[in-house]
């Protein structure tokens, strides 16, 4: 008990001292050198890198994120260890497998590796942008910048907005413009709002005409109203198509996730009628038409009623989804349950 403590506080000691002390550099150290965890899904800072000879050249094994590696960078690993053993203890070692690391900042090293970036690929959207917010502004825009435009757009989207504002403002308006793209459009509303009224008509004039006019409609809404966190990113359904055509163009189109638990059906007019719950078109039978199985009385909202009344209705509804239309009927678009409940948080009203 008494060696375990003693080592501890002996640990403690020793890292406190060496983060005080300016290290010298190494041949096989790579201080300063951050790299992503992918198991962990968190950021590391290198001590050293463990390498293996053999005959046909040296190769890198391992990472050493532990105390052991950044005292053996000031040269007092060895003492230390002999010291410790006179306890029955050592000091504790570290390692991350090559494998399971990608580099997200070189320094001022001049160092290049095979495999870099391309690593994140493999992680959630949410663990990148963590990793992001973590960085500073210049190597989180550089992480970003390796990204494929799918997976570009999906962490932006999981990005805090400051965070939001830096990566865009870090990227040529072609590249910017060509990830909003692939955001649902009241997402990108909301960056819009926030950049300086040149840049945002530069990216808005960038982007493809569909996306741009349903962006432009959502930034001529008062953030105090439904039509302000909609999304237009939404699939309406003629009265009369069949649970095949239905299945069909869902298929084709490949909508998100949390815009199809509920199916929006149309008249000729594209007025709406009414919903159709995805379960419902499950188990329904090819040639059924959407008309025979859609909901009695379906709720639904204005675009020009107030934020404030949306959690009640989907609240005592339980609904995941709400469609949101005009004075006229015409469906305008749908705000879904993530929407309402990222605006319950900005404006403090959880428990």
């Amino acid at each position: 008990m008494w060696s375990r403590a003693f080592t501890r506080i002996f640990q403690e000691t020793l890292l406190w001292f060496v983060a005080k002390k300016q290290t010298p550099q190494c041949v096989l150290c790579i201080p300063n050198y951050i790299i992503v965890d992918l198991n962990g899904r968190k950021l590391v800072r290198v001590n050293d890198v463990r390498l293996v000879s053999l005959q046909s050249g040296t190769f890198a094994v391992a990472v050493d994120v532990g105390l052991e590696g950044l005292l053996r960078r000031i040269g007092i690993a060895k003492p230390i260890n002999l010291f410790l053993k006179l306890f029955k203890t050592g000091i504790p070692a570290e390692f991350i497998v090559w494998d399971d690391i990608s580099a997200v900042d070189f320094g001022n090293h001049g160092i290049t590796l095979s495999k870099t970036f391309s690593k994140l690929q493999r992680l959630h959207p949410s663990d990148v942008a963590d990793i992001i917010e973590e960085l500073d502004r210049n190597s989180g825009a550089s992480v970003f910048a390796t990204l494929n435009e799918e997976h570009a757009a999906d962490v932006l989207e999981e990005l805090e907005l400051k965070h939001q504002i830096n990566i865009i403002e870090s990227l040529t308006v072609e590249k910017a413009a060509d990830v909003l793209e692939k955001m649902p459009s009241d997402e990108v509303a909301d960056i819009l709002e926030k950049l300086e009224d040149e840049k945002a008509e530069q990216l808005l004039t960038e982007m493809n005409k569909e996306s741009s006019e349903e962006v432009r409609e959502l930034l001529e809404y008062s953030d105090k109203v439904v039509g302000s966190i909609m999304t237009k990113d939404f699939l309406s359904f003629n009265i009369n198509n069949t649970v095949d055509e239905t299945f069909r163009i869902l298929r084709k189109e490949k909508p998100e996730a949390d815009t199809i638990y509920s199916l929006f059906v149309v008249d000729n007019n594209q007025r709406f009628i009414s919903v159709v719950s995805l379960g419902d078109l499950v188990i329904s039978e090819p040639s059924t038409i959407m008309a025979e199985i859609m909901k009695k009385n379906p709720i639904t909202i204005k675009d020009d009623d107030k934020i404030d009344s949306l959690a009640e209705i989907v609240s005592k509804y339980n609904l995941l989804a709400v469609p949101v239309v005009n004075d006229d009927r015409i469906l305008e678009g749908v705000v879904v349950i993530d929407d309402i409940v990222e605006d319950l948080l900005k404006k403090g009203k959880t428990k």
